[in-house]
């Protein structure tokens, strides 16, 4: 099972970064295709430190939070007609996709008859896919819920804020290390709330 959890990770976090370079295309950002990234071929995609080895440690060690990602797609907002708007709507688009998933996998645990492997591998798909759309959505840089923050304040505010990118690494280890605080105490009630009620309230 350690395999199929680790293959629904990869297709997590990949459809979450092509729906990012989608909608930059939409939006007229071309990057992404010219990139080869448009694709749901997972070798673009694969970093292998943070799409394989980072969520097969948290498998392995039996934690109940998993963490992974995919190479960001490559965005460049200068071809946006409305910079703050499109690029706030593409940072968005991850995460929905992230819920869209998890949906779709609530509609199949609860509309068909299923196997006990096939019932472990659709919560599972909801559960990692819930945890990415909230954590993403978080608004630290360099995560998507970041992105809707810069999109929303004025021009003066918005340079600034996503000048904060530069330090993404940075934020991301502090996020880690506050683990009993802010995942524990932030991402955990709200995630295992979605969750509860996908999976036996629905």
């Amino acid at each position: 099972m350690t395999l199929i959890y680790l293959i629904i990770i990869i297709y997590s976090v990949i459809l979450h970064e092509l729906s990012h370079g989608l909608v930059a295309q939409f939006f007229g950002d071309d990057t992404a295709q010219k990139s080869g990234r448009l694709t749901l071929n997972p070798l673009p995609h694969i970093d292998p430190i943070f799409t394989i080895l980072l969520p097969l440690f948290f498998i392995l060690v039996g934690s109940p939070f998993i963490f992974g990602g995919a190479k960001p797609v490559p965005i460049n907002p200068k071809k946006f007609k409305n910079i703050k708007k499109d690029f706030a709507i593409t940072a968005i688009a991850g995460p929905i996709t992230n819920l869209l998933i998890a949906f779709v996998a609530t509609l199949l645990l609860h509309f068909f008859q299923i196997n006990v492997i096939a019932y472990q591998m659709l919560t599972f798909a909801i559960t990692i896919n819930v945890f990415l759309a909230i954590l993403n959505l978080l608004p630290i840089p360099p995560l998507d819920g970041s992105r809707v923050v810069g999109g929303l304040l004025p021009n003066s505010l918005s340079q600034k804020w996503f000048s904060l990118d530069r330090y993404g690494l940075i934020f991301i280890i502090i996020l880690f290390i506050s683990f009993n605080t802010v995942l524990n105490k932030v991402i955990y009630p709200i995630a295992n709330y979605l969750i509860n009620i996908l999976i036996n309230k629905l």
